[in-house]
């Protein structure tokens, strides 16, 4: 079994509307931790992360979105906007959680507990987690959600 302070299942986050998610809630999924943004030119990714979600169904595997402003101001919506921006632009189904700091001091503690892995440079970076809550790769926002290299990776996983 996996040490809890090596796994991402140690911490709590709020979805936008304030109702807080232990992500234990996830354990035996492999997760897609990824810090979005809507005036970001990776938004494209949205559509993506959802078509790989609906590729890769969600008893294995769950995608987390978590706005941040921290790159360029580039999240400039605020609750439930950012939600509707991503459903209605995007058709994103999966959870987006409230707006955070994923970088510096201020980091939410889940991101300070990513960054060990890499800190992200921009909005769009992926963390993969495998099913024990473990940090076990980590793509840049150039890479696309829907490029093989991410999909077999993911997959190695299940």
């Amino acid at each position: 079994m996996s040490d809890q302070s090596k796994s991402v299942h140690q911490f709590k986050v709020k979805f936008i509307n304030g109702t807080e998610k232990n992500l234990s809630e996830y354990k035996n999924k492999v997760l897609l931790i990824v810090n979005i943004a809507s005036a970001c030119g990776f938004a494209p990714q949205l559509g993506e992360l959802q078509t790989l979600r609906e590729k890769l169904g969600t008893d294995n595997f769950e995608i987390l979105g978590f706005p941040s402003n921290d790159f360029g101001r580039q999240e400039p919506l605020e609750g439930n906007a950012i939600n509707a921006f991503c459903e209605v632009n995007y058709g994103v189904q999966f959870p987006v959680f409230e707006k955070i700091m994923v970088r510096g001091e201020h980091a939410h503690p889940l991101f300070k507990f990513l960054n060990q892995s890499s800190t992200p440079r921009w909005n769009f970076h992926k963390y993969l987690i495998n099913k024990d809550g473990e940090v076990v790769d980590y793509f840049f926002p150039f890479t696309k959600p829907l490029s093989s290299k991410v999909k077999k990776k993911i997959q190695r996983l299940f």
